[in-house]
């Protein structure tokens, strides 16, 4: 995982979701998965010029392909994030929840060795730019309860039924 780089292009795939938002860095890396409708996503001008090329959507998308149809339960495709040090260091984390599994935002602040921290975790949760490839929708509530996702609950309830086997696209 790399960071810090510049957006060049975006290419919108399908998905069970809806179309999804791939933006790729100058380097090739991914550096955006964005749904429609999702918050804190960024300004259509801020992807760049659409460019169905690049090899970074490729592989995204053969992955995502993959994961939607029950085949691939973790990713590889190469990620420029960008986002403060905490942030990334949150990213880093979500990226570490097993495939069907959840965490609450206090054990991932105690993964980070920040206890006292699980409000600033959400908050870093809430601004991934790599949606479904970085868990985000894996991290819930301390009582067990579906908290805040970017792509919507219903969006965070399917991911998470998927994944434990209690429903498929």
């Amino acid at each position: 995982m790399t960071t810090e780089s510049t957006v060049t292009c975006h290419t919108v795939i399908d998905s069970p979701y809806g179309p999804l938002t791939l933006v790729a860095d100058a380097e090739g890396a991914l550096c955006g998965l964005y749904m429609a409708g999702q918050r804190h996503r960024p300004a259509e001008e801020d992807f760049g010029p659409r460019d169905d090329t690049p090899a970074a959507f490729f592989e995204a998308e053969e992955q995502l392909t993959a994961y939607f149809g029950g085949r691939l339960t973790s990713f590889t495709v190469e990620l420029a994030l960008r986002g403060t040090p905490f942030q990334r260091s949150v990213w880093e984390q979500l990226t570490r929840i097993p495939y069907g599994e959840t965490r609450t935002y206090g054990e991932l602040a105690d993964a980070l060795g920040s206890p006292g921290a699980s409000r600033a975790v959400g908050l870093a949760n809430g601004r991934n730019p790599v949606g479904i490839i970085v868990p985000c929708h894996r991290v819930i509530g301390s009582d067990g309860s579906l908290t805040g996702y970017g792509g919507g609950l219903d969006r965070k309830r399917r991911l998470l039924d998927f994944e434990r086997g209690t429903a498929l696209f």
